[in-house]
């Protein structure tokens, strides 16, 4: 993953691109490899085993900016903390998410967009932006019991 795409992508959003440094390339690399939502912890913790030098305030400000920049979901654990995923691609997307093991999927939710827009149009707002967190127990879960 390189600093190429954050830059046109935030570009794209009519943003300055933000300042490409080895450390946010890392995080970027960490989530990007993980098939899962991690927190801010737990990529600070992976990063520190693979021997990058990095301190968990750098991990935050990180996984901030590349958000704005659109390369990265978020979703909410049961706890309330966030927990950050590679995108990628434009747009955004929704999950359904394990409240027991953290397993993520992905859903379409085309009916969710087409209401969102429905929603701007009727009431004159612009810029409307929207949040859908979905969590259950996934297929494992329900089995184990």
């Amino acid at each position: 993953m390189n600093g190429g795409r954050s830059r046109r992508a935030a570009r794209a959003a009519g943003v300055a691109p933000r300042r490409h440094t080895p450390q946010r390339a890392a995080v970027l690399r960490a989530i990007a490899e993980s098939a899962r939502f991690l927190s801010a912890q737990e990529l600070h913790a992976r990063l520190v085993a693979d021997g990058v030098s990095i301190g968990l305030t750098t991990v935050y400000r990180s996984v901030q900016a590349l958000a704005r920049d659109g390369l990265l979901d978020i979703v909410h654990d049961a706890a309330g903390g966030r927990r950050y995923r590679h995108r990628p691609a434009a747009g955004h997307r929704h999950y359904v998410l394990c409240r027991h093991c953290g397993h993520s999927q992905p859903v379409d939710a085309d009916v969710v967009e087409e209401w969102a827009d429905g929603v701007a149009g009727r009431t004159g707002f612009s810029a409307v932006e929207h949040t859908l967190e979905l969590t259950g127990l996934c297929p494992t879960c329900t089995t184990a019991g």
